[in-house]
């Protein structure tokens, strides 16, 4: 079963917090609209150095 991640996503942090509850993918959509497109970035980054799979 796929859990998306919704809601209030608007840092990297906010992203990690979201996979570690269990959410296979998450949805950055309003993160986008107030963070701008460097926001996926900023995740992905994180997520490289901070999350091991």
């Amino acid at each position: 079963m796929v859990i998306i991640g919704v809601g209030g996503i608007s840092s990297p942090e906010d992203a990690l917090e979201k996979l570690k509850a269990g959410a296979s993918l998450i949805q950055v959509y309003t993160g986008l609209v107030y963070e701008g497109p460097l926001l996926v970035k900023r995740i992905n980054q994180t997520l490289a150095t901070k999350r091991t799979l």
